[in-house]
């Protein structure tokens, strides 16, 4: 018999916020944390916006030493990570440590790394390449130095599937409670990929707006919507088994009570025209929930703001749901903070337990017109004060993968 899983803490930095608290109250207040981008000079890039974080200090997560150890997408997991325990109270012992494991994926790992060791090894010779690279650039060190930072030796595996990474993450850790492997999990994504090869890469796909109005530049579901914007961050929950989160008194967010991934096989980076893929993610997702489509209350959509993304997963939405589509409320945090790539769906997933919680809807910041197509509730102007008690975040990866968790407003 498969077990339940709840959630019994929360831990972000995100654009616009390096709290859970700070974050979500920015995003009901539909604060955009998108502006002109400082970490390199933007002279010769068409893409001159980003979501960056602000005031982040890794040294208030770890000591100088251990920092300069770390490329950025590790030390925002360790900073979402320890706020996450923390909220928890889950206290790690040598009795306890072997049934606490860790899935956390970057989609990307340690970009800034590579570049950096590159321009050494062009410059100066291989010679001068630093020995920690490799720990330092490669995608599963997040899962590992979280490990590390706390304890845990139980399962600790890294999911990499683009911007599906954190919904994906957040999966797997569900399903390994669900089947006994392990007692409690920290699942999540992370990423730090703006630097100059990856804003280079994106913005020469024709994946990024190149917006110059913060306000206007991330507005999915817009008719003028023209690409995403690049985000960073980390987004880590500690997921449960029911009853061994009630025997220590935690306290309880929420519970996951479906989770659905599919492919498209389709294309490299649009996803399938139809929707087909998202939607039976989607349908999975709610069939193992064991629910109606009509008892789904909110859906926090993928919405990059892309035009292929946004109008693929409406149809998705629709094919997933039939009539009932129109009266579901739909989202986008990415309207706020950017598109965080492979810590998109942990993020997200946070924003969905608050929405649970706290009775209300975040909007869908910036959207003004939307597309004809895009003919959905997507929480124009202001957020909505309403009764959230099944929630599914969306996430959609190039390769074509597709990946939806259901939440549930917990119940005895």
């Amino acid at each position: 018999m498969k077990k339940r899983v709840v959630i019994t803490g929360m831990g972000a930095v995100t654009p616009i916020g390096n709290s859970v608290d700070e974050f979500w109250t920015n995003a009901k207040a539909g604060t955009v944390g998108i502006d002109e981008i400082t970490k390199f000079s933007t002279a010769d890039y068409k893409v001159k916006l980003a979501a960056e974080l602000k005031d982040f200090d890794a040294t208030a997560y770890m000591d100088r030493k251990e920092a300069r150890r770390m490329d950025p997408f590790c030390q925002y997991a360790i900073a979402a990570s320890i706020e996450a325990m923390k909220d928890s109270g889950l206290e790690v012992t040598e009795e306890n440590a072997d049934r606490i494991g860790v899935i956390i994926g970057s989609g990307i790992g340690g970009l800034g790394t590579i570049e950096a060791e590159t321009k050494k090894l062009l410059e100066k010779g291989p010679g001068r390449v630093s020995p920690l690279m490799i720990p330092m650039a490669i995608g599963n060190m997040a899962a590992g130095n979280v490990a590390i930072r706390h304890g845990l030796k139980g399962k600790c595996t890294s999911v990499v599937t683009a911007c599906a990474t954190g919904t994906h993450s957040i999966g797997d850790a569900f399903r390994t409670i669900q089947y006994g492997e392990a007692d409690a999990m920290l699942a999540g994504g992370c990423e730090a990929a703006i630097t100059p090869l990856g804003l280079a890469g994106f913005m020469n796909l024709t994946a990024l707006s190149e917006s110059t109005d913060k306000n206007r530049a991330s507005i999915p579901f817009d008719a003028k919507r023209d690409g995403f914007v690049m985000g960073e961050g980390a987004g880590v929950v500690v997921l449960e088994e029911l009853e061994h989160a009630k025997a220590r008194g935690a306290k309880i967010y929420a519970e996951i009570v479906g989770y659905g991934a599919s492919c498209d096989a389709f294309h490299i980076t649009s996803p399938m025209e139809d929707g087909s893929g998202a939607a039976k993610a989607m349908v999975e997702a709610i069939k193992e929930a064991g629910i109606e489509k009509e008892e789904v209350d909110y859906i926090n959509a993928h919405g990059t703001s892309t035009p292929y993304n946004d109008l693929f997963e409406t149809r998705a939405i629709k094919l997933a749901f039939g009539e009932y589509a129109s009266k579901l409320a739909i989202n986008s945090t990415k309207s706020m903070i950017g598109h965080l790539l492979g810590a998109a769906g942990g993020v997200e997933f946070i924003i969905c337990v608050k929405s649970i919680n706290d009775s209300y809807v975040h909007p869908t910041a910036g959207l003004q017109v939307a597309d004809p197509e895009c003919d959905l509730d997507y929480i124009a102007g202001n957020g909505r004060d309403m009764e959230v008690n099944y929630a599914i975040s969306n996430s959609l990866g190039f390769g074509g993968h597709n990946a939806s968790v259901i939440v549930k407003k917990y119940s005895e």
